[in-house]
């Protein structure tokens, strides 16, 4: 068995991704590595139904995250694309770790040479990912995901894995991983709670009915903060609807109350990008879902 690896990553600073969570060190860089590709490949926004062209499915997803890795750098002029991977036979094959040798010929000093793979997990436990239709992998480290502590949220998950030099391993290795629980396998929608998912839910089947009164819907899972002139903030989601009919844009923040009142501080922050629906637990199911978002957005 590996032992623990030391929590060293090769990337280089997201200064252009602001978040209040990366100021707090229990935040890994592995998940603020995968939440900048989630936020670059748009996996976070479901289109409205008349652009929606692409049915949505696990291909079309892990197709945007790998064109995604083409705009972040992981080392200086090092693109992630050239040691970026979406299925669990690249680690097992060992073809991940013979890329990374001849990478690492040119790789910028100072920083290690490392590859990282995406998956699409149905679980994860200690260090083990489960993969569908794959052989589960085992990382060095215990995988990391903030559902494991206070409010749990069970699967799916898309893991990103880091793989690099390790001395118990005479070569490379899968060193860590974080696990990010999603909506589904066919929508890499980042979510925090089941509510939200249940929430998230709702949303998707008032759309079709909201598109036949003439309103397009766009919706978005926020993953980085937003900056007001009252502080940053980062909404549960973010609506913007548009009328066929008239062209208007209008947008809307659901906010989720679950288990406590937000901060009055927090609200005031929210209210400076668009106006508030609140949504409790009993409004998850509710029957009239599309009618409570119709009236809020007044077109």
């Amino acid at each position: 068995m590996l032992k623990p690896a030391p929590e060293k990553l090769a990337q280089r600073p997201e200064d252009d991704a602001t978040d209040d969570r990366t100021r707090h060190a229990s935040v890994p860089r592995l998940a603020r590595l995968l939440w900048r590709l989630i936020d670059i490949a748009g996996t976070n926004r479901v289109p409205p139904l008349s652009d929606d062209v692409e049915p949505a499915s696990i291909k079309a997803e892990f197709d945007a995250l790998t064109r995604a890795a083409a705009k972040v750098e992981i080392a200086p002029g090092i693109e992630l694309s050239r040691a970026f991977w979406t299925h669990a036979d690249a680690l097992h094959s060992r073809r991940a770790y013979a890329a990374l040798r001849q990478l690492a010929r040119k790789w910028p000093r100072g920083h290690a040479p490392q590859g990282f793979l995406t998956v699409f997990s149905p679980g994860v436990r200690g260090h083990l990912v489960e993969v569908a239709g794959a052989q589960e992998l085992r990382v060095a480290n215990r995988v990391q995901s903030f559902s494991f502590t206070g409010n749990p949220v069970k699967g799916p998950f898309l893991v990103m894995i880091v793989a690099g030099e390790y001395p118990e391993a005479h070569g490379y290795a899968p060193l860590r991983a974080y696990a990010q629980p999603i909506f589904s396998g066919h929508r890499f929608i980042p979510v925090n709670s089941e509510f939200e998912r249940d929430v998230l839910r709702s949303v998707l089947r008032a759309r079709p009915q909201l598109a036949q009164d003439g309103i397009d819907l766009l919706v978005e899972k926020p993953v980085f903060d937003h900056l007001t002139p009252a502080g940053p903030c980062r909404p549960d989601f973010l609506i913007e609807a548009r009328s066929r009919k008239t062209g208007e844009i209008r947008q809307l923040i659901l906010e989720l109350l679950e288990s406590s009142e937000p901060e009055v501080q927090q609200r005031d922050r929210l209210r400076r990008i668009a106006p508030l629906l609140t949504i409790s637990p009993a409004d998850r199911e509710a029957s009239n879902f599309a009618a409570r978002l119709s009236a809020a957005l007044a077109l």
